[in-house]
């Protein structure tokens, strides 16, 4: 009898590609980072780096596209002054292709995979974290570098958190270890403390709008302002809300707010069934709204406008009731139609 060929291994989706777009390693660009770049490429430079980075900030702000760019020069050049002080490396360099191809021997990526069943996982299991012991502990390949990627440390459980303070206790030589974490303040600080911290800042509005106009150039200028007002100043976050129902969702959720005095029944139900028919759009949208009240709060309190109180108090009431209604999973007709209400009988004192 033929022996029975084993099942391939599933490669996990990468959730942190946004489609027709380039993944952060295939990604030569880095907006608006200069200063941590600058951190980086005079430690590394200066043949002194440390042995951890921990790259932070909000989600799709560039902590991935930073820790490639890092990776590519060090597995290129090493911790020398021998390549550009931006540390970029060529595209058609053989390292730069290995990088974008999840292919260099030198390289670890260490993130969410998916269980015996094909589904994502829910944690950075320990099993993940534990490969760094054997990755740092081969022979050092062309260039004598390693360099291990944790995307996220946010993810990892309480086993995989202290194996991951195990593998930083005892750092090899010629070794970097990068890990990114949206909220650096929820890891063990014996963690924190032995790591170097590269802190990235959302991008200023005007810079957003710059890159997305080179990014999305179909897009309308209204468009893409709206989207970087969305994005709280993530490029990432942008180019998903402009790839899926986002920007849609966020238009529905103004167009609530300015037609709140006009907006009849048959509207606000034609809204509720096209918020259903996408996933998660009741959450989504209870969010753009959220945001959408929080921005018109700000912009009126900074011209002095009376009365807004009864905004806040609005807004934090539906915020309570969108949450609720996601979880536990309630028809949107029914929330989308009192959150309307409410706000039509706010407006009636005077509009926002």
């Amino acid at each position: 009898m033929a022996p029975r060929r084993a099942k391939p291994v599933e490669a996990a989706p990468e959730i942190d590609r946004v489609e027709g777009h380039p993944h952060p390693r295939e990604t030569a660009h880095l907006t608006g980072q200069g200063d941590a770049l600058g951190r980086a490429a005079r430690a590394i430079r200066s043949g002194k780096p440390p042995q951890a980075w921990l790259i932070s900030g909000p989600p799709g702000i560039g902590k991935a596209t930073l820790a490639y760019r890092i990776a590519r020069y060090l597995l290129r050049y090493g911790a020398t002054s021998e390549g550009p002080d931006d540390l970029s490396v060529a595209a058609n360099d053989p390292v730069a292709a290995q990088v974008a191809a999840a292919s260099h021997p030198g390289l670890l990526i260490l993130k969410r995979g998916l269980n015996s069943s094909g589904k994502m996982m829910t944690v950075l299991s320990v099993d993940e974290i534990r490969k760094l012991v054997g990755f740092f502990g081969m022979t050092s390949g062309a260039g004598g570098w390693r360099v291990a990627i944790i995307d996220t440390a946010d993810d990892m459980n309480d086993n995989a958190a202290n194996a991951l303070l195990k593998a930083l206790e005892e750092p090899p030589v010629r070794a970097m270890l990068l890990v990114l974490s949206h909220a650096p303040g929820r890891l063990l600080p014996t963690i924190r403390s032995r790591c170097q911290r590269l802190d990235l800042r959302p991008l200023a509005l005007v810079e957003e709008e710059k890159e997305l106009q080179t990014r999305l150039p179909d897009m309308s200028a209204k468009e893409r302002a709206s989207l970087a007002r969305l994005s709280g100043g993530s490029i990432g976050v942008a180019l998903q809300l402009a790839s899926g129902d986002g920007l849609m969702l966020a238009s529905e959720a103004d167009k609530l707010i300015d037609n709140a005095a006009g907006a009849d029944a048959p509207a606000i139900l034609a809204l509720a069934d096209k918020i259903a028919r996408v996933s998660d759009g009741l959450d989504s949208f209870g969010g753009f709204l959220s945001q959408a009240f929080a921005d018109r709060i700000l912009a009126k309190a900074a011209s002095n406008a009376p009365d807004l109180d009864r905004w806040v108090a609005l807004r934090e009431r539906l915020n309570g009731s969108f949450a609720r209604s996601g979880g536990l999973h309630m028809d949107p007709r029914q929330t989308i139609a009192s959150a309307a209400r409410a706000i039509a009988q706010t407006a009636r004192r005077g509009a926002l």
